[in-house]
């Protein structure tokens, strides 16, 4: 990998490559463009929405143009879910009906459109933004992970974050592990989510 790779702030031109890296992400790490018959859900229901509404706290992992991996932040979840159910979802919603035969992936994706996830206010209380990121393959295990999350924690605990969580899967140990050697703690599991915790403070 060059030495041109660095942890960058977000540009608009960036959402193309923000996308492809959730796709080919998209199955627990693992490439998910034969899975799906439109490639846009996903980017549509788990990067989008940070990159549009939330920018002031998105980064992207650049090796010239090309992205490679991502790191998005909300500083205040309840607002940011708001913020999508009155400007992101309902020209999705319009754009896939539900009544529509579609590959189960899809299905999903296109069910989160029209009902999404609530975060719970227990959690809210004492961690109330969150983060997400993905990197590609070829980028990980070389420092990139660590110093993208650092990026967004730091924005967010500049922007008067008390409180961070972030969900992992409860069978991926390899990332619960690394979370763990970053000072986040394990809060509570969801279905087949493990929710951590981050003190930025």
């Amino acid at each position: 990998m060059r030495a041109t790779v660095k942890v960058d702030r977000y540009r608009p031109g960036d959402l193309t490559g923000v996308y492809r890296v959730c796709l080919e992400t998209g199955e627990a790490g693992s490439d998910a463009t034969d899975l799906h018959d439109d490639p846009n859900l996903l980017g549509h229901v788990y990067v989008g929405p940070y990159a549009c509404l939330q920018p002031d706290h998105a980064f992207v992992l650049r090796d010239g143009d090309e992205v490679l991996g991502y790191a998005l932040g909300a500083l205040d979840t309840a607002a940011f879910e708001r913020a999508c159910e009155a400007r992101w979802w309902p020209p999705l919603r319009a754009m896939y009906p539900r009544d529509r035969d579609r590959r189960p992936r899809d299905t999903d994706l296109v069910g989160l459109i029209h009902t999404p996830e609530r975060s719970p206010d227990d959690l809210l209380a004492d961690w109330p933004s969150h983060l997400h990121i993905d990197l590609r393959r070829r980028a990980q295990g070389r420092g990139f992970g660590r110093a993208m999350i650092e990026a967004v924690v730091a924005s967010l605990r500049d922007a008067g974050s008390r409180g961070i969580h972030l969900g992992v899967a409860r069978s991926n140990a390899r990332a619960i592990g690394f979370y763990e050697h970053l000072g986040w703690r394990r809060l509570h599991e969801r279905g087949d989510e493990l929710l951590m915790g981050f003190d930025p403070t």
